[in-house]
């Protein structure tokens, strides 16, 4: 008598509940192998060939393709056992006689169970009933199959077993490992088993490390990983030295100027939460102005000591800017004078010269010290004294040829005005489209200091003197 077994959408692991019915593969009537993909579903994550884990005939599907099932519904019934084969079965099998072939569709139909467990699903057969990968090994563990026997007695479903064996790379092995599986193999997700099937792994020689020993898609990938790997070399004597530890690349130690400059930048990145804001604006107006002042006679004034005086200006209307955070006493602590910090890029790394009161200062003073402290540093003669005690940062990395940049403020600052290069580009000047003199200013703030309206208002006095900077322009 045939028995009926449901075979419900397994839980195909990794958090999926459901599955949409892509393409049946099998039909009602059809016979089916242990194991045998008879259904492809998708998931949210992928595309999934959802193997049967009964051998027998097909007598229901359930779910129409482009349906959507849950984890749990039927998805096919089989019947195993009995004498209800199609005669179909008989002809399958080269050379048989009608009678033989209906006795082999018995034997294909009967009670046959996979030895590997679906979520919901048990091991009802003995496991020597199970499909396994054609040994190569002479010592391997044979146990009698329908597999075994010459192909005119086999019936068309072992048959068809031994073949996709037979297509299978054959992975030579002898006994269960230690830790692996005589008896069924705990296999959680269909995903994992067709993924050992179609790289000819044999579970019974994985060790599971999921819950009792269940096998999970890591367990399969990195016994596939061993096998591919060369045979490792014979160990070596005792006596033997260890090898060194094995180094990728060029190791450069954090020391000196580095060393300063990555603990700094660490700590800003730490406690420092910056915001960063940025406009474009005409710097015509600046430029033709420094060409005249130059023009005048006298020392030259170099474009850094004016966008310093813009600078000294805006803070004086925003102080917020010019401040420091006390996390101690959770206080800000607005700071009176104007210690202004510049990038400078020396052969020893990025270092930050101060010059100090630069609030007091004149264009042409300005410009002096700026001078000054960047040979010093570029001779590695610059003093601790003249690299610390800033109080907001002027960064031209618009010599570098870029345009803009979000920098990392210098702590304990609590803001840095970027400048970009400038360019000619196309603008719209007195209602007219004309090519102008375009630079990108930027200004990175810690938010704990002030809000974007302050820092934004800053901004936009910056960009405002840069456009119109004849105010600003006295000298003493």
């Amino acid at each position: 008598m045939a028995q009926v077994l449901e075979f419900k959408l397994p839980d195909l692991g990794e958090g999926l509940t459901e599955a949409e019915i892509v393409r049946w593969l099998v039909a009602v009537g059809d016979v089916v192998a242990i194991d045998q993909p008879v259904v492809e579903v998708e998931t949210a994550k992928a595309m999934v060939e959802v193997p049967c884990p009964y051998g027998g005939v097909v007598t229901a599907r359930y779910g129409e393709e482009g349906t959507e099932l849950p984890v749990g519904a039927p998805l096919l019934t089989v019947a195993v056992g009995g004498t209800g084969a199609p005669e179909e079965l008989a002809e399958a099998a080269p050379g048989a006689t009608p009678a033989a072939g209906r006795a082999d569709a018995e034997s294909a139909v009967s009670s046959e169970y996979s030895g590997n467990v679906l979520v919901g699903y048990g091991t009802a057969g003995p496991a020597a009933r199970r499909r396994r990968v054609r040994h190569t090994n002479p010592a391997a563990v044979q146990a009698p199959t329908a597999a075994s026997a010459p192909a005119a007695e086999r019936s068309p479903a072992a048959a068809r077993t031994s073949v996709a064996a037979s297509a299978a790379p054959a992975a030579p092995v002898t006994a269960p490992a230690a830790g692996g599986h005589a008896g069924p193999v705990p296999v959680i997700s269909p995903l994992v088993r067709k993924l050992a099937r179609d790289r000819g792994l044999d579970l019974r020689e994985v060790r599971g490390s999921g819950p009792e020993g269940l096998i999970l898609r890591a367990d399969v990938e990195l016994a596939l990983a061993a096998l591919e790997q060369p045979a490792a070399a014979p160990a070596p004597a005792p006596s033997t030295a260890a090898a060194p530890v094995a180094t990728v690349g060029e190791r450069v130690p954090l020391r000196g100027v580095r060393g300063a400059v990555a603990d700094k930048l660490s700590r800003s990145r730490t406690e420092i939460p910056d915001a960063t804001c940025w406009v474009d604006a005409d710097a015509t107006e600046l430029m033709a102005a420094r060409a005249a002042m130059n023009a005048a006679g006298g020392p030259k004034i170099s474009l850094l000591a004016l966008l310093a005086r813009i600078c000294v200006h805006a803070l004086a209307r925003f102080p917020e800017l010019n401040s420091t955070v006390d996390t101690a006493a959770r206080e800000i602590v607005r700071l009176p004078s104007v210690h202004l910090g510049f990038a400078a890029q020396t052969p020893r790394g990025l270092v930050v010269p101060v010059v100090k009161d630069a609030g007091s200062r004149t264009a042409e003073s300005l410009t002096e010290e700026f001078a000054r402290l960047t040979e010093a540093a570029r001779q590695g003669a610059i003093t601790p004294a003249d690299l610390t005690g800033g109080t907001f940062t002027l960064n031209n990395y618009g010599v570098f040829g870029v345009d803009g940049s979000t920098p990392i403020i210098n702590h304990p600052e609590a803001a840095m005005l970027g400048v970009g290069r400038i360019i000619p580009k196309p603008w719209v000047h007195q209602g007219e489209l004309a090519v102008r003199q375009v630079v990108q200013l930027s200004l990175t703030f810690d938010h704990r200091v002030c809000d974007g309206g302050t820092a934004g208002g800053f901004l936009r006095y910056v960009a405002d003197c840069v456009e119109q900077p004849a105010v600003l322009l006295r000298t003493v």
